[in-house]
Parts: C-alpha cells; structure tokens; sequence
C-alpha cells in the first residue's frame, strides 16, 4: 500500500523549505494540486527555496512536474531555487523534466511587404503556368482521342455522347430559354425608356436584334452552360477520381479521354449553339413583347425592322463563337476534374475554380471573337 503523499513547508530565516514526502504519482493528482497551493504563502514570506525530495516514496511525471514548476515560479519571481535529495532512481526524471520548455520561442524578423507581395505575384504566375499547361495538356490529350475516333468512328461511345448531349442539351432548354427570355425584355424595355426621351423608339429593334444575336445570346448561354453543366462534368471527374474509377481504367488498358471525356466535351460542342440559338430566339421574342406592351410597336413592325436591322452575318458571328467556348468550357471543366485529390474540400474547391475560370475564359474568348470579326469587317 502505497504511502498518502504529503508536503511540509517550513521557514527559516530568508529560507524556504519544502520538504515532500510519500506518493507523489497521478492517482493523486488532486490532492498534490493542493498541497502546492497551500505551501505559496511560505514561498512568498522566503527569498530562497530549497526542494528537499529525500522523503519520497514514489514519484512519476505528473508529481516531478509539479514540484519543478514550483520552483520555477520561484525563480521567476526572484527567488533562487534549489533542488536537493535526489535519489538515483528519480535522477533521471528529474533532469528531463527540469529541460522541458526551456528554450525560447524564435524570434522573427519582420517581413518586408514588398518582397511579401513580389512572392505572392510569383506564386500566382507559377500557378497559372501551371493551370496553362493543365489545359494545353487536356487538349492535346482530346486532339489525340479525337484522331482515333476519325481513324475508327467505331471507338465513339455513341450512346454516352447522346446520354449528355441530352443532360445538357435538352433539359437545359427551360432554364435558358427563360433566362435569355428575361434579358431581352430588360435591354428592350431599358432601351425604349431611353430612346423615347430623344423619339427613337424604333431604335431599340437595331440594338436589341444586333446586340443579343452577336454578343449577348451566346455569351449569356454559355456563362450559364459553364456553371451547370461545367461544374457537373469536374464533379462527376472528380468524384470518379476519389474513387479512384479514373484509374481502374487505365489500368485496365482503357483511356479514360475517350471514355469519360471526349463524349462529353462532344455533346457540349454539339449542344451550346442550339442553346444559343433557342437563347438569342427567346430574347427577340421577350423584347418583341416588351416592344408591343410597353413600347405600343405591333409585332408586325418590330420583325419587319428587325428584319431591316439585322442580316445573316450578326446571326453567323454569335453560332461561330458557340463552339469554341463550347470546348474551353468542357477542356477547363474536365481539367480540374481530373486534379481532384481524395477529400471533399478538394472536390468543392476544382468546382468552383472550374465555374470561375469557364466564365473568365468565355468573356475573354468573347472579347477575342469581337475584336477579330471587327478587323475582318464581319
């Protein structure tokens, strides 16, 4: 039976005595905790203290650890302190416990923002490299499935094209078309609020047929393909890659490009200048209505200046641009897919970088085209 664990202290002049005895161990870690306390009016009365372990009995690391805070409160608060009656057996303890936390937290030296800022620009740009050679590598990956299909149409998974083109062609047809429906009512009804304040409300036929069958039909379809069905392509990637799917198929001898990817970027391309199409429709059709509710122009008159407005060439520049950011679009979203790690976060974040560089990259493709057609007088 082990010994109640006990601590005498005691003064003698400037010196104070601290003298435990019996089981200092963790069975009694409450009772130690207060012996220390009601020995700290005796250290405080001192200017020097002596630990005196020759009574003890048993010790672990929760009683050393006890009694070498004690004296470090004591030489923290000016008063040296001593150990004494160390037996052999708690030596060693004793001295690790007396090293621990010793050394001081390092100190650093203040940073320079600029330098700061220069790495996090350097940072950047080498990320974009490699988010560049991501998608060069993506791209040159679907040119490679995509000569194989034309050397053996055979290897086209056929039905998983139509399965997607049917995911994003045709049950995107509702949310676009009343999208696009909206948005050629808003630039309809902002603009015959405006012209009529100089009468040139027949005007606004020119600028809503001009505007949404070149730039605003297509760019708004594809803004919105890119946040549908490009975040459901890298979750989808991304998912099979946590599952590691993605590499059950290359290690089975398949390619996973023409498997998952090629169908899928296929069906987009197909898919995006129809929706373009119904898109640009739906919104001459919201700014036809516009026009005759809210502008008094007959349905008659707004699609005989439409007709006098616009030619086959506003109509050809907004279907040529669909399939390239068509295929930015599905490159990017199936890029990040397959840069998914093993977590969930990991999933979330491709997403959302998926959907954010899919739009960036649209606009600029957009911007691109216009500059282009301009220069070529189209």
């Amino acid at each position: 039976m082990t010994a109640s664990p006990v601590l005498n202290a005691t003064t003698d002049g400037d010196l104070a005595l601290i003298q435990p005895g019996g089981s200092w161990t963790a069975v009694n870690g409450n009772l130690l905790e207060q012996l220390v306390q009601s020995a700290t009016p005796v250290l405080l009365q001192a200017k020097r203290l002596r630990i005196d372990l020759s009574g003890l009995h048993e010790l672990d690391t929760l009683g050393a650890w006890l009694l070498e805070k004690t004296a470090r409160r004591s030489i923290a608060s000016g008063r040296p302190a001593t150990l004494t009656g160390v037996s052999d057996r708690y030596a060693g303890l004793i001295s690790n416990l007396h090293d621990v936390n010793r050394s001081a937290d390092p100190v650093r030296p203040p940073r320079n923002v600029v330098l700061d800022r220069l790495e996090h620009v350097g940072r950047k740009a080498f990320s974009a490299t490699e988010d560049v050679s991501a998608f060069l590598q993506m791209l040159g990956a679907l040119g490679n499935a995509t000569a194989r299909v034309i050397v053996k149409p055979g290897s086209l998974r056929f039905k998983s094209m139509v399965y997607h083109l049917h995911q994003v062609g045709w049950q995107a047809i509702p949310i676009i078309a009343l999208v696009t429906f909206l948005i050629g009512a808003i630039i309809a009804q902002q603009g015959i609020f405006h012209f009529r304040k100089f009468g040139a409300e027949s005007y606004v036929v020119d600028l809503v047929g001009i505007l949404v069958l070149r730039e605003i039909g297509v760019l708004i379809v594809a803004i919105m393909v890119a946040g549908r069905s490009g975040s459901a392509y890298t979750a989808e990637l991304g998912s099979m890659k946590m599952r590691e799917e993605i590499d059950a198929l290359s290690t089975m001898g398949l390619d996973p490009v023409g498997i998952l990817i090629l169908p899928r970027i296929a069906a987009l391309v197909v898919a995006l200048p129809i929706l373009a199409f119904i898109g640009s429709m739906s919104a001459l059709y919201g700014a036809g209505l516009v026009a005759w509710f809210y502008g008094g122009m007959s349905p008659a008159i707004f699609i005989a200046r439409l007709h006098e407005a616009i030619s086959i060439t506003h109509f050809e520049v907004g279907l040529i641009k669909a399939p390239f950011m068509a295929l930015v679009i599905g490159v990017i979203a199936c890029s990040e897919g397959l840069r998914v790690k093993g977590s969930a976060e990991s999933l979330g974040r491709q997403t959302t970088t998926s959907v954010v560089k899919s739009i960036f990259l649209v606009i600029v493709l957009d911007g691109a085209f216009a500059i282009f057609f301009a220069s070529i007088g189209m």
